[in-house]
């Protein structure tokens, strides 16, 4: 049974469900054009965005900011996808997305602001389904069919293009939301994710020209064709594995080269100690230890094509870095130790790795942060809050890299339960939002000290050949990126795993 008859039994439910919203709405027909006033209640809209035009990221970014300008607040965001055109095909390849929002404005005035969005950032009238920098679609307005001569909702073609089922059941948990989510779902006679199933569902990504990614640097990254390898850089004197190792600008960059030349794809820069118990340092110390190396490593020829991650809690480190050159911001607080952190990161227009954490490094693995009833259910939903929160302040969902937190406020069996149930925090997150369960997952158990429990290793150092052994049952279970100190020994159990996964059929979401 789908899980849309599971949840809409009769289509007599969806009727009284609906006529309950009726007195919210007045209906006025012209001869020339159909107008429906909303009197003064907001309505919940969902909003699809292409463009094959120019830098078509900032096209979307662009489209955004002028949204939130006009009346439109953002609530969620869709992944990003790569498409092929359709219907006519000798065109450049289209970003899509989609975003739901909150507006007052009435169906017609919002085609409107939409039109002059579009005709603001250039777009003609051109060819039907030609290039365009934008183009911004109505694809739900409330709980309401609207059929006039310049406006049908749903749009009229939703249920045929693979581009624009995905995004938009990126933006539907598996649970239905509310009344409003479940109209949208009767509006395809199955139900959104059984017609989405039935145009290929998840099985189509990476197939028939549509493909999700990540924009990272100058590329989009499709993080499902291979699991990364993040290689850990501590500028701190106390981290718990390799404290004062790499505290000099020469010994850095020597452990930058060796990372790079085992086959590192991503360079993680921290230059405050994030273990238990660790004092917190100033802005200023941690900038001071960390630029000097951001700088001399963005100098590296061997560095092109590399990522580089600031590992930091500190709003201003986070924008001070991307402004040197760093390509991603890796939170371990997920925006809870700087309130302005998810503002600054939202501005900045970078990859946004939001960890689960409860308490902060000294109070962490406290009595009361490691209660869990059920770990994987309450890191999912916790974790879900965190990257809710970010997209609240402008970091969509396709920024968002996901981050269990393996080792902060976790007991040994808790750690164990993360690594076997990567699926079950995504299907967790999913009930809220299949887009936010579809972001690629990062894992960091390496050398952590659970290892060193379960294998009777007190030294971190000694904990390589355990981390070797929790990144393949991490990476087997679904995780995209490891973060790790011994980056040789980890790269060759990657590339293991994924000729495994690559054999039996690898999932875009793992």
């Amino acid at each position: 049974m789908s899980i849309f008859k599971q949840l809409l039994p009769s289509r007599l439910a969806f009727s009284h469900a609906r006529a309950s919203y009726r007195g919210s709405f007045s209906f006025y027909h012209s001869s020339s054009d159909a107008t429906i006033q909303v009197h003064s209640q907001e309505q919940e809209v969902v909003i699809a965005l292409g463009s094959n035009v120019g830098d078509r990221l900032n096209n979307f970014n662009e489209a955004l900011t002028q949204m939130k300008k006009s009346g439109i607040q953002i609530t969620k965001h869709a992944c990003l996808y790569e498409t092929e055109p359709a219907y006519v095909t000798d065109q450049p390849l289209f970003l899509n997305s989609a975003i739901r929002a909150i507006t007052k404005l009435g169906p017609h005035e919002l085609l409107s602001v939409l039109k002059k969005i579009e005709k603001e950032m250039g777009r003609t009238k051109g060819i039907r389904y030609g290039p365009r920098p934008i183009d911004l679609d109505i694809l739900f307005y409330g709980k309401y069919r609207i059929n006039s001569e310049i406006l049908t909702v749903p749009h009229e073609r939703i249920w045929e293009r693979p581009f624009v089922m995905a995004p938009l059941v990126d933006l539907l948990g598996s649970d239905i939301d509310d009344d409003t989510v479940l109209c949208w779902h009767s509006f395809s006679k199955k139900g959104l994710l059984e017609s989405w199933r039935e145009l290929g569902g998840e099985s189509s990504i990476g197939k028939d020209g549509l493909r999700r990614v990540l924009p990272v640097g100058n590329r989009l990254w499709d993080w499902s064709k291979k699991t990364s390898v993040m290689g850990i850089l501590n500028l701190t004197p106390d981290s718990f594995s390799d404290g004062g190792k790499f505290d000099s600008v020469g010994s850095a960059i020597s452990q930058v080269r060796k990372m790079v030349s085992e086959g590192a794809d991503i360079i993680d820069l921290g230059a405050q100690s994030t273990r238990p118990m660790a004092s917190r340092i100033s802005v200023q110390e941690e900038l001071d230890r960390l630029i000097p190396v951001l700088e001399k490593t963005l100098e590296l020829p061997e560095i092109e094509g590399k990522l580089l991650s600031v590992d930091t809690f500190y709003s201003e480190v986070a924008s001070e870095a991307v402004s040197k050159g760093a390509h991603i911001v890796n939170d371990v607080s997920g925006g809870r130790l700087d309130s302005e952190m998810l503002h600054v990161v939202a501005g900045l227009n970078v990859p946004y790795i939001a960890m689960h954490m409860r308490g902060d490094p000294s109070t962490m693995q406290n009595s009361e942060n490691l209660k869990y009833d059920d770990v994987c259910k309450e890191v999912g939903d916790e974790l879900y809050e965190r990257v809710r929160a970010a997209e609240l302040c402008g970091v969509p969902a396709w920024r968002v890299v996901l981050d269990p937190g393996i080792g902060f406020s976790k007991k040994t069996e808790d750690n164990l339960e993360i690594l076997m149930g990567l699926k079950r925090i995504r299907s967790e997150i999913g009930r809220k939002s299949l887009g936010v369960a579809r972001a690629p997952v990062l894992i960091g158990p390496s050398r952590k000290r659970f290892l060193g429990e379960v294998c009777d290793r007190a030294s971190a150092v000694e904990r390589d050949p355990g981390t070797v052994a929790a990144v393949t049952s991490g990476v087997l279970g679904g995780a995209n990126i490891v973060r790790v100190h011994n980056v040789k020994d980890n790269v060759d159990a990657v590339k293991l795993c994924d000729s495994l996964l690559d054999r039996g059929g690898r999932s875009s979401t793992r």
